[in-house]
């Protein structure tokens, strides 16, 4: 009887989990890595919602790991979560998402589910992790600073007079390249977890021709970078716009490939107390949360990609590439740091950084207000209706 009581109970978290990940890629993971390059004309609106998704999904399972975790275990102490718990928190946060989704606002998801999550744990009875919301907060803090300003900084350098793009655009992608060598993958780090394709090259190759592991590193990160540089170099050559958008593709892709990665623990984080109960790996875990992710790109994220690229800025190519290169980074960052991270801020606050450096035409100031009140609202609220609805229904219950 208590096994079954135990299955059931995580059923009903597993599906709350289910409609958070369907939520998640419909508005942040689904809609956002693609909206520069729908708003640059480079791929249409349908088509990005659908390649987004499969990439979210692959990264879900080849990268989610650390953020699941972090939200999972490390954003309250003392207590371990419970299913009643995660339930709550995922269906406060899930539905505080859709809402968004709907009303064609970015919600921004990482903020949700950390407040629905912290607001749960204390009514629980839990302690404040303060370590790690001083490691969440200072990346949420710095990155419209840091993302939106080497924006700026990238789209004026493609914009100087005296400066071909034959030549930045492929330093550009030389400069993607060596963050994706850099990239960590689940599997390839053999016992110890993850490792990049740089790190594992270097361990395999250490011994050959006399050279180290640091040396067999240095030089598998140089080549991705100038293998990088050398297809772009030759695309903007042979067609510059057509090359240029193909870049920004690309871009897109790596981005929707890390928010997958980083947007599938907040989804599925709760349930990480849980497993060991009913002995589910975390794996399988991973690939439920990519497929929920998954669903919601194809079946809602469309709606927010065209308000993504049609309502922030008017993106050209450039401005786009600019958009995309420090999002991709800071992405990357959170994933390796186990940071829940909003993909609509990093995204939001990098389209703006490139559209001001074309003086700030076609940005909305008033649909930027309100979208940074949005973010901060749906933390309180998510914090607040957390606490409140879980302590309600712990009294009903007698939780």
């Amino acid at each position: 009887m208590v096994a079954a009581a135990t299955l059931a109970t995580f059923v009903v978290a597993a599906l709350a989990s289910l409609f958070m990940a369907w939520a998640i890629g419909a508005g942040s993971s689904g809609s956002t890595p693609f909206a520069p390059a729908v708003g640059a004309n480079a791929i249409s609106v349908m088509r990005a919602g659908f390649i987004v998704g499969l990439l979210g999904f692959a990264g879900a399972f080849l990268q989610g790991a650390n953020v699941t975790n972090a939200v999972g275990t490390e954003l309250i102490g003392g207590v371990t979560l419970t299913a009643a718990a995660a339930v709550v928190a995922l269906l406060t946060a899930a539905v505080l998402v859709a809402l968004g989704v709907f009303a064609g606002y970015p919600i921004a998801t990482a903020f949700t589910v950390t407040g629905a999550v912290v607001g749960v744990g204390l009514a629980m009875g839990g302690d404040p992790a303060w370590a790690k919301y001083q490691q969440i907060v200072s990346l949420w803090v710095l990155t419209p600073f840091v993302g939106g300003g080497a924006s700026y900084a990238t789209a004026r350098l493609l914009r100087a007079d005296g400066v071909s793009e034959r030549w930045t655009v492929p330093a550009l992608a030389g400069i993607v390249g060596l963050l994706v060598a850099n990239m960590e993958f689940a599997g390839l780090g053999g016992a110890s977890g993850s490792a990049s394709v740089a790190r594992a090259a270097a361990v395999e190759l250490t011994g050959v021709a006399g050279l180290g592991e640091t040396v067999w590193f240095v030089a598998a990160v140089l080549l991705v970078a100038l293998a990088a540089a050398a297809v772009v170099g030759r695309w903007v050559t042979t067609d510059k716009t057509r090359g240029q958008r193909r870049f920004l593709l690309v871009l897109g892709g790596l981005v929707a490939f890390s928010a997958g990665g980083s947007q599938v623990g907040l989804a599925i984080g709760p349930l990480v107390p849980l497993l060991d109960a009913v002995a589910v790996p975390l794996p399988a875990l991973l690939v439920g949360g990519g497929l929920g992710l998954l669903a919601g790109s194809w079946t809602g994220a469309p709606r927010m990609i065209k308000a993504l690229a049609q309502d922030y800025s008017s993106l050209g190519p450039r401005r786009s590439i600019a958009a995309m290169i420090p999002s991709f980074a800071i992405a990357q960052t959170a994933v390796a740091l186990g940071v829940p991270v909003s993909f609509n801020e990093i995204i939001v606050s990098a389209i703006i950084g490139s559209g001001y450096a074309a003086g700030g035409s076609g940005v909305s100031g008033r649909k930027m207000l309100y979208t940074v009140l949005a973010w901060v609202g749906s933390l309180a609220l998510a914090f607040g209706l957390g606490y409140g609805v879980f302590t309600l229904v712990s009294s009903v219950l007698g939780l």
